[in-house]
């Protein structure tokens, strides 16, 4: 029959399993989650799974005489996965103070004690002086006991040290969620190095864990939050930039007289038009990015509004061979209309604008190019100055795929716009 003490140490690990547990799978899941976050949490959580499983497992081998080879491995496991909370809190509190963790002096400091302790650790299993483990599954403490477990109270001494050195580069939650888990940690440890309080430690464990994830999902929903409302505001502006109303005028008024002069041509640039318009409200509604294809449909719709107008002063070479990607809505739109219009505008010369697509190792590029007078000779006097509708894509483009648009004087004069997306944002 089970005693109360491990009835408490069974309920607490078989918790501790399904706690860590779930920790993997949120981290995996969860979407709003920083790239680094997710990968520090999934190590953090499957760690601490595995360091659940053999304290739950040491429960079960504990006093059983014909376990006793299966309890030193076992032993051998916790003491290093005991390394855990005292390593990887380390790491997160550096990253999130700001600081280059590879070149940083606690976290060599940190990397040096942990690694004497794992050489004690090695030592221990060829001599009784830190622990040993009787033939009949007893496990004993050794003489040196204390002795071993004073590296990882030393690292955690420096953990406590370095946090309230970096007090200020912390949000005041993460400082005092740290500090409290640092106290309790460094206490625990020090009362492990006399009297056994494995529960506590685990404890501690879970309190790092869960406390260090709520506060890095709360921040990156509130960022996630924060980033779509700026995504939402900036598809507003540009709308607003693109319905532009002397636009709408001409382009009805051209419809208008076309009516008379070639009932033909104004339907088609009625359903021109109106393929434009549906694009633009479309990609107003849009949630996120868009296949590159709509992009380039919306486009078209657009230069053939604008050719039915210009003729024989517009024109325009697609060579788009890849499409097989998504882009904010609202991107190769307004580029190609700030070729057309400061390229018309500025010069009495038919302008001609080329559109490529094309696919490197690591990128998407997409190229629009004008062979006008170029972009910064144009006289930004106006409302609609090309460098607000450039700026907003170029915000975008970072917030939604970690894209990015340079501008450039073009071979031969003129313009050449590009726009980057690495391959590894590809939907």
């Amino acid at each position: 029959m089970m005693s109360l003490h491990d009835i408490i140490g069974f309920s607490i690990g078989g918790a501790f399993i399904i706690t860590m547990a779930f920790g993997i799978v949120l981290s995996v899941l969860i979407p709003t989650l920083d790239r680094w976050s997710k990968r520090y949490f999934i190590v953090l959580f499957s760690l601490m799974f595995l360091c659940a499983v053999s304290c739950f497992l040491a429960l079960v081998f504990w006093d059983d005489p014909s376990k006793t080879a299966q309890a030193r491995i076992i032993y051998i496991l916790e003491g290093i996965f005991l390394a855990t909370p005292i390593f990887m809190p380390s790491i997160f509190l550096l990253h999130y103070s700001g600081r280059k963790i590879k070149n940083n002096v606690l976290f060599h400091l940190v990397t040096v004690i942990l690694g004497l302790y794992l050489i004690m650790l090695a030592v221990a299993q060829f001599t009784d002086v830190f622990y040993y483990v009787t033939p009949d599954n007893q496990f004993i403490r050794g003489l040196f006991w204390a002795f071993w477990m004073m590296p990882l109270a030393v690292c955690m001494i420096l953990n406590t040290t370095g946090l309230i050195y970096r007090k200020k580069e912390l949000p005041k939650r993460y400082f005092v969620a740290l500090l409290i888990y640092s106290l309790y940690m460094t206490a625990a440890i020090l009362v492990h190095m006399f009297y056994r309080v494995e529960l506590a430690i685990v404890l501690g464990m879970s309190l790092f864990a869960m406390i260090s994830f709520v506060l890095i999902l709360s921040d990156n929903m509130e960022s996630y939050i924060h980033k779509e409302q700026q995504i939402t505001h900036q598809r507003t502006e540009i709308m607003v930039l693109q319905m532009r109303p002397h636009f709408i005028f001409n382009t009805m008024m051209g419809i208008y007289y076309l009516c008379d002069q070639d009932p033909q041509k104004a339907k088609k640039v009625t359903l021109d038009f109106t393929s434009y318009l549906r694009k633009n409200f479309s990609a107003l509604a849009s949630e996120g990015t868009v296949p590159f294809s709509d992009e380039l449909e919306h486009t078209r719709a657009y230069l053939a509004v604008e050719q039915a107008q210009f003729e024989d002063a517009l024109f325009v070479d697609f060579n788009t061979p890849y499409r097989a990607f998504c882009m904010p809505p609202l991107t190769l739109q307004p580029i190609v209309e700030n070729a057309v219009k400061h390229g018309m505008r500025s010069s009495n010369k038919p302008i001609h604008i080329t559109i490529v697509t094309r696919q490197t190792h690591k990128h998407i590029e997409i190229i629009v190019e004008d062979d006008g007078v170029g972009f910064d000779t144009v006289d930004n006097t106006d409302d609609n100055d090309p460098h607000i509708a450039l700026n907003n894509i170029r915000e975008r483009l970072k917030m939604m795929c970690k894209g990015e648009l340079t501008i450039a004087p073009r071979d031969g004069g003129g313009t050449s716009v590009k726009v980057t997306i690495p391959q590894s944002e590809i939907q």
